[in-house]
């Protein structure tokens, strides 16, 4: 029988995940930074407007913050748009192809991970306007824990789909939190990336 999220409060999921994950993320941040002033100086060179894209979304116990990536789309874009689906959609850069397919445009939420919006694991963090318009009692459960980078959804065979359709992957997750599962997904998050990335 799968516990409930709250007796875990005060264990792993709260008190030591957090800790890794900043010390992991100042790392990573301090050893990513003269790739990601190359991907900032690229963006800008390859196209018009802002370097990062921020846009507002949920996170832990429903508090909204605003996530940090690459700016991988055109200015003209809808900034709450549906999330492509394909690299030859029209609305994403040159750069942004590329961006996109190495995973690159993630790295600026090592800065959310830092300042405690994010987790490098857990669900993936929804856009404000699907939770607004959309969003039951149930599915308000995702906000137990903090949005991940990457989580069981994202190493999924279902990933390509909305999120919000396959939130049974997130439920498990918030039921079964370990360090244990963190490291199985980590090593699955690699292999995805491998896969994708083979040219």
């Amino acid at each position: 029988m799968e516990q409930p999220y709250s007796q875990r409060v005060g264990g792993y999921a709260d008190v030591i995940k957090p800790f890794i994950d900043f010390i992991i993320a100042a790392v990573l941040l301090l050893i990513t930074s003269p790739v990601m002033l190359v991907a900032a100086i690229m963006i800008k060179l390859d196209s018009k407007g802002p370097v990062i894209f921020r846009q507002e979304r949920y996170g832990k116990n429903g508090v909204k913050f605003s996530i940090y990536k690459f700016r991988t789309m055109r200015t003209d874009a809808p900034k709450y748009g549906v999330s492509p689906t394909t690299s030859n959609d029209p609305r994403i850069t040159r750069l942004g192809r590329l961006l996109r397919k190495t995973s690159l445009d993630e790295l600026p939420q090592l800065l959310n991970i830092i300042k405690g919006d994010m987790s490098f694991i857990g669900p993936r963090p929804e856009m404000k306007r699907i939770v607004e318009e959309s969003y039951t009692d149930l599915e308000r459960r995702r906000f137990l824990v903090k949005p991940g980078i990457t989580g069981l959804w994202q190493v999924s065979d279902v990933r390509k789909e909305p999120i919000h359709h396959n939130l049974q992957y997130d439920f498990h997750y918030i039921s079964n939190v370990s360090m244990k599962m963190d490291i199985i997904i980590i090593f699955k998050t690699v292999g995805v990336m491998i896969k994708s990335n083979t040219f």
